[in-house]
């Protein structure tokens, strides 16, 4: 029985810059309709705000640099920093937040550094970064989650608050936004109050935050579609994760009563999207299997650290950058051994 074979060279089929980076937009799409279902319209007018920025500035960027524009603005990397960052933003965040967001993302963090493939720091963290420590005001006013709200902002509604940066006079920030889960806790606990008292507030569900949990699970589904597809590897998403439990467990066991629980930790606040889409960026993260171990662990201990100690109440984009600045030392550190040595 003779077995017929294609000429060698046998080899994997390449992916591209573009395939790969649909590939994360298409994991994101069941967060984003979370999103959607608990806040309200807004998300879709963040990312879009945010995509137009992004691409109309990496096209100015391309052009001063003289490179060529369609091979770059078709490879979908800025528009994945573009959603990446709008889902880190309140959905009625004023217009100027995603165009300051995208300037620092876009032109300072990639293009200054030499464009795709040269930036040290995760590109869509250096904007969220940016614009937290600029318009503080203007990235706390989270909406309270569809269970919680009177009623969500209408498309009209949505439209005025996002492009005028005030609500229309129907509507008013003291019943349409309220405190997200770790600004509760972290108020609280600052006001000696016990974090199973805080926890009796209704913006908390079952492990996390209402809502907020449910985003955290579908971050996660998104994620492991993509370990799955194999466009990401295990090691950054389950030593961050672990690393959380880990940390978190023994002081929980000790104190709940001061300390929140593992849980509350993972399913509030962006732990999970750190974990599976923004750790795991391949040009900021490391690029050894010990030193994704360490990335991942790192960022975790620095987002407990923040949130604990901070004047933030969640630091994974602060982690992340911080960790970006050790990537060049970890990967020397966990460089494999040469075969044969």
């Amino acid at each position: 029985m003779k077995v017929m074979l294609a000429g060698a060279p046998h080899i994997p089929p390449i992916s591209t810059v573009s395939g790969v980076m649909k590939q994360v937009l298409y994991a994101l799409i069941p967060a984003i309709a979370a999103h959607l279902w608990f806040f309200g319209l807004g998300i879709l007018f963040q990312i879009a705000l945010a995509t137009g920025f992004a691409l109309a500035l990496e096209a100015a960027m391309l052009k001063l640099r003289q490179r060529p524009l369609g091979p770059f603005l078709s490879d979908y990397s800025a528009v994945v920093t573009a959603v990446l960052f709008a889902l880190c933003i309140p959905p009625l965040a004023p217009w100027w937040i995603a165009f300051t967001g995208m300037l620092f993302a876009i032109v300072v963090a990639k293009h200054f550094y030499g464009g795709l493939g040269h930036n040290l720091f995760n590109p869509a963290m250096v904007g969220f970064a940016a614009v937290i420590v600029t318009f503080p005001l203007d990235l706390s006013q989270w909406l309270a989650p569809r269970q919680l709200s009177p009623g969500l902002p209408g498309l009209w509604q949505t439209a005025h608050a996002i492009f005028t940066g005030s609500l229309p006079e129907s509507l008013s920030w003291d019943t349409l936004s309220q405190a997200t889960p770790l600004d509760a806790l972290k108020t609280g606990v600052a006001e000696n109050r016990l974090v199973t008292e805080i926890r009796d507030a209704p913006i908390f569900g079952d492990f996390g935050g209402l809502g907020w949990e449910w985003i955290a699970n579908f971050y996660a589904l998104g994620g492991l579609w993509l370990v799955y597809r194999r466009v990401i590897s295990w090691h950054v998403p389950v030593a961050l994760l672990a690393t959380v439990v880990v940390v978190t467990v023994p002081m929980w066991l000790m104190g709940p009563d001061i300390n929140p629980s593992p849980l509350q930790h993972i399913f509030s606040g962006a732990l999970v999207m750190a974990a599976f889409f923004i750790a795991t960026d391949p040009v900021s993260g490391c690029s050894t299997m010990k030193g994704r171990l360490l990335f991942g662990a790192g960022v975790a201990i620095l987002t407990l650290a923040i949130r604990r100690f901070g004047g933030y109440p969640d630091g994974v984009a602060f982690a992340v950058l911080l960790m970006n600045m050790a990537v060049p030392l970890i990967d020397r550190l966990t460089r494999p051994r040469t075969y044969g040595h």
